[in-house]
């Protein structure tokens, strides 16, 4: 690509975001996005929401160490077996059933918790890696800026043609 079909395209560009430099995301046709329920850029994710379903779940997980274990049963199933009732086995394999699904459930609230804290931290990288990358691509543009000397221009910094063979008749010497 040319040079000015570049510039021409920057030009276009700037005019239709009405002069100023801005940012355009492509995304996906409505017809693509089937039961999807979401407007276009409604994709949002706060850290206080990340923050508030991880404390929500590591506060039930408390609750549910705290208040919904049933450690009496267990000697009450055993005692009533040994004296012959036959609901001392079925109150071990109940007490045994609600410890089973307890331990499921505060897995899964541990799961939650754990898993937003990790979704709002890879939230903030990506997010600084976004912020990296576009300062990168303004650093780079302001490299193509003509301000800093005329196109097709040699850069001063290597020299000029005439210091080249001055400094190649000197090693000759």
């Amino acid at each position: 690509m040319a040079w000015e079909e570049w510039e021409q395209m920057k030009a276009a560009a700037a005019e239709e975001q009405g002069g100023g430099a801005q940012m355009r995301l492509n995304q996906l046709p409505e017809e693509d996005r089937p039961n999807t329920g979401l407007q276009p850029g409604d994709l949002r994710v706060g850290q206080q929401d990340l923050a508030a379903v991880g404390a929500e779940a590591f506060t039930l997980y408390n609750q549910l160490w705290d208040q919904a274990r049933v450690t009496s049963t267990d000697g009450a199933g055993r005692a009533l077996r040994d004296q012959g009732f036959a609901l001392g086995g079925a109150l071990e394999r109940v007490s045994l059933r609600w410890d089973s699904q307890l331990a499921t459930l505060m897995d899964a609230c541990a799961l939650i918790s754990n898993h937003m804290r990790v979704t709002r931290n890879t939230h903030q990288d990506h997010e600084d890696a976004i912020v990296r990358h576009v300062s990168g691509i303004a650093t780079l543009d302001a490299g193509f800026n003509e301000s800093y000397g005329q196109p097709g221009a040699q850069n001063s910094v290597y020299g000029t043609d005439n210091q080249d063979s001055d400094d190649r008749a000197e090693e000759e010497d």
